[in-house]
Parts: C-alpha cells; structure tokens; sequence
C-alpha cells in the first residue's frame, strides 16, 4: 500500500472521521488540528498521485469538511449523546420541574389575603414568613419593618407582594 492515491484517500477519509469525533469529543480544537493535518497531508497525496486526484481532494475537504462540521453540529442536540453533552435535561425532567414551579407558584397565590410576619426590614424587598415557610416579598408601598404584620396581596412567580397588616 506505497500507493499515495490509497493513503491520500484513506487520510481525507481520516479527516472527515476526526471532524465527525471533535463534535462528540469536547478537546479543545485537538482533534480539528489532527483533522486538518490528515486532510492537508491527504490531499498533498493526491496531488502527487494526480492532479486531478489533487483538485477533487481539495474541494472536496473545503467544501465538504465544513458542510459536515455544521450539519453535525444541528442535529446535535436532537441526539440522546448530544443532549447529555449539552447539559440539557430530558422531556420527564423538564415536565417535573415545571410541574414543581406551577405548584410553587400555585401555593403562593393560595397565600394572598393571608396575614404574616416580616423577617427582615423590606426596603422594597426583603423577606416574610407566612403560614410558617419563608418567601421573598416587595413591599408595595414603604418600608415595612422586621417584626411587624403584613397581609399578603399578590403573588407572583418568585415572590409575594405584601403591605404593612392595619
């Protein structure tokens, strides 16, 4: 196999292996640097066995090397591998955690109308503690005090809004 029409295919062939394996494989652009350098050397290759050998690498790893990188790159995130590498949760997961926020949000407006204590001075935001849980609260109008009665008038999706209790 001294033939440099074989190895000029088979390094070409290389290349677009490594580019496929840098998509997968976080390295830090090593495996795109080994990409590159097969590609290079395979086309070198064919140029020596044929110059028309040589043309058709060539486009061929300019044109195709990078149309394979970005298609990959696409339907990365639609493949299982892809979403673990990415860090994006699957479907049941992302379900339970908005199923967890609605009830969260839900129990804060059952909350609304109800009286309780502030725990720390509300310079428009601070902390309450209602019905024996702490919540992060805004004050509507004025600073309200640690220690005095608020009354609960809203709720929104992470905190409530509270007035001094009269």
């Amino acid at each position: 196999m001294s033939d440099p029409l074989l190895w000029g295919l088979a390094l070409v062939a290389l290349g677009f292996v490594l580019i496929a394996i840098e998509v997968v494989v976080p390295s830090g652009g090593l495996i795109s640097i080994g990409s590159a350098s097969a590609a290079i050397a395979g086309v070198v290759l064919l140029w020596i066995a044929d110059i028309r050998f040589g043309v058709t690498g060539m486009l061929a790893v300019m044109i195709l090397g990078p149309a394979l990188f970005f298609f990959l790159m696409n339907i990365l995130p639609s493949t299982p591998a892809g979403r673990a590498l990415l860090g994006e949760e699957d479907d049941q997961a992302n379900e339970a955690r908005e199923l967890a926020t609605r009830d969260r949000f839900d129990e804060m407006r059952s909350l609304i109308g109800l009286e309780g204590v502030a725990l720390s001075d509300l310079r428009r935001i601070g902390t309450v503690q209602v019905e024996g849980s702490r919540f992060d609260a805004m004050a509507e109008v004025d600073q309200i005090d640690a220690g005095e009665r608020v009354v609960v008038t809203a709720a929104e999706m992470n905190q409530l809004r509270v007035r001094r209790a009269t």
